[in-house]
């Protein structure tokens, strides 16, 4: 059952039960599991479903000849990869997986008939798209206006958001599997750097990480300290004030 996308979804409006069995009947058709470190898809290639992940965590990727890596997005649990990527006639990135992953290849036209028949369906998948237009600007400002510690308190606080909205949190605690040279890609700093900055927020007492496992002991403290303002991931249900409004067809 892919719970994650059903409740990720559900921050953005009320599903009926019929909604939530469309949705797990689409992705039941082809599910695939694959390694760490491996290409789900890669730039150049032409593709006619959507990839929802449902465990593990990927990314999406833009490499340089010279085999540099900038990573532009990380997918945890529940997100769908490029919902409209069928505009396109082509990949212009890559998407990877960083964990052992379990993804769900979902065909265009069969999502394209469920949102038709289902418009509370296609609502959520508008308000999905938005969302990840919206942090990719907030992911724009941080490489261009944070210090390296705002930088990565940042993404912190952003994963740690995310994951709790998809119920993947304990309290205060969550799984970050990602590595340092991870987020080095992510954050465009090196990985020594990231590293120093990590030591720099334990020591201030904002996080702490030990393996896979991180805990944020005050999460105000962290996101003041990271300049981290959470409306860009319009986590507030707003979709659910449009609960009484038919959805517009874009």
């Amino acid at each position: 059952m892919p719970r994650h996308f059903l409740r990720k979804l559900e921050l953005y409006t009320h599903l009926s039960a019929a909604d939530r069995e469309a949705l797990e009947s689409a992705v039941g058709e082809k599910r695939r599991r694959v390694g760490p470190r491996e290409d789900i898809v890669r730039e150049g290639d032409h593709t006619g479903h959507v990839n929802l992940v449902l465990e593990g965590w990927a990314c999406r990727y833009k490499q340089l000849e010279d085999g540099r890596r900038q990573i532009v997005a990380l997918f945890v649990p529940g997100d769908l990869c490029d919902t409209h990527i069928d505009v396109l006639r082509e990949m212009d990135h890559a998407i990877g997986t960083l964990t052992p992953a379990t993804y769900a290849e979902v065909s265009r036209d069969t999502l394209g008939a469920i949102a038709a028949r289902h418009p509370r369906i296609m609502q959520a998948l508008w308000w999905d798209t938005l969302v990840s237009a919206s942090i990719q600007r907030e992911w724009t400002v941080n490489l261009g206006q944070r210090s390296a510690s705002e930088r990565l308190g940042h993404l912190l606080c952003e994963l740690f958001l995310r994951l709790r909205g998809v119920g993947l949190t304990e309290g205060n605690h969550c799984v970050l599997p990602t590595t340092q040279a991870d987020l080095a890609d992510a954050m465009g700093l090196s990985t020594v750097h990231i590293n120093r900055t990590l030591q720099d927020l334990r020591r201030a007492g904002l996080i702490v990480l030990k393996g896979r496992n991180l805990t944020i002991p005050d999460l105000a403290a962290l996101q003041a300290a990271s300049l981290f303002t959470p409306n860009y991931l319009h986590f507030d249900h707003i979709g659910r004030h449009l609960d009484a409004v038919e959805p517009v067809a874009v």
